[in-house]
């Protein structure tokens, strides 16, 4: 589709949306996907992983991707992250067509646009919380005393400073989360995409994971897209998503949602 065939340009949408979702005023888009499908083939078999999602993120929203396993949440967040192509329809990013950026421009994208958020964490083993958080630095070109500066003010930010000597196997599993988490904003992303961040963690520790979120959803108005399971979520979120066989079944704004026991209902966006 043509952007100029869209009845609104970005800009507009924007701020349209701006008003229904509690998001900070004077966001832009960040995330649009248009007509977006990726089907697999095995063995003569297609499976359709996404069957046409139409969406626009704002800047500064926290958006909760929901949904069963094989929805299609982790192939909408690959192609949403530039980390795999669509088989038809477009992704763009600050209104960049993804397909068609060089196999170098792709990779500045993914090192200063977008930070990655995983479930089982994926630290370097033998480094330390500092050298696994000052390791995107490198590739971003900061040089080293800038990144040991930078990367200590984000262990700060996650409360584990003084644990920056520390290897994955000496913490627990939610110190490596907030390493993980100041990793992710090791070059000043943008975006943050998190896959289920709390699902290995227990209750208390997966809270603790979520506040740190929100504020840097709130204080650095930085997107945050997390594809979960967990239902306090919904009390951070702007918006919630629902994916459910490759489509976007709803949208719907926080205060939309009723969470009933055994139940989720409310009205659509």
């Amino acid at each position: 589709m043509d952007a100029k065939a869209d009845p609104k340009d970005p800009a507009e949408r924007a701020a349209a949306a701006a008003e229904t979702v509690g998001a900070p005023k004077g966001g832009r888009v960040i995330i649009r996907t248009v007509g977006l499908k990726k089907s697999y083939l095995m063995k003569d078999v297609v499976t359709e992983a996404l069957r046409g999602v139409d969406v626009e993120i704002l800047t500064g929203e926290f958006i909760s991707v929901m949904g069963p396993s094989g929805s299609g949440k982790s192939t909408f967040f690959n192609m949403i992250g530039a980390l795999d192509s669509p088989t038809t329809g477009r992704v763009f990013i600050d209104e960049v067509d993804v397909a068609q950026l060089t196999a170098e421009e792709l990779a500045y994208l993914r090192c200063h646009k977008i930070g990655y958020i995983f479930q089982s964490y994926n630290l370097i083993k033998y480094m330390t919380a500092l050298e696994n958080v000052t390791t995107p630095m490198a590739f971003g070109g900061v040089m080293p005393d800038e990144a040991r500066e930078r990367g200590m003010d984000l262990l700060d930010i996650v409360g584990l400073k003084e644990r920056w000597h520390h290897r994955p196997i000496e913490m627990s599993g939610g110190q490596q989360q907030r390493v993980a988490i100041a990793r992710s904003l090791a070059n000043r992303p943008s975006v943050l995409l998190c896959d289920e961040p709390t699902a290995n963690l227990d209750l208390r520790t997966g809270q603790e994971i979520l506040d740190i979120l929100q504020r840097l959803n709130r204080d650095q108005n930085v997107t945050v897209i997390c594809a979960t399971h967990d239902h306090r979520m919904m009390n951070i979120c702007h918006r919630l998503m629902w994916i459910r066989d490759g489509q976007i079944e709803r949208i719907a704004r926080r205060d939309q949602v009723h969470i009933e026991v055994g139940s989720i209902g409310g009205e659509t966006e």
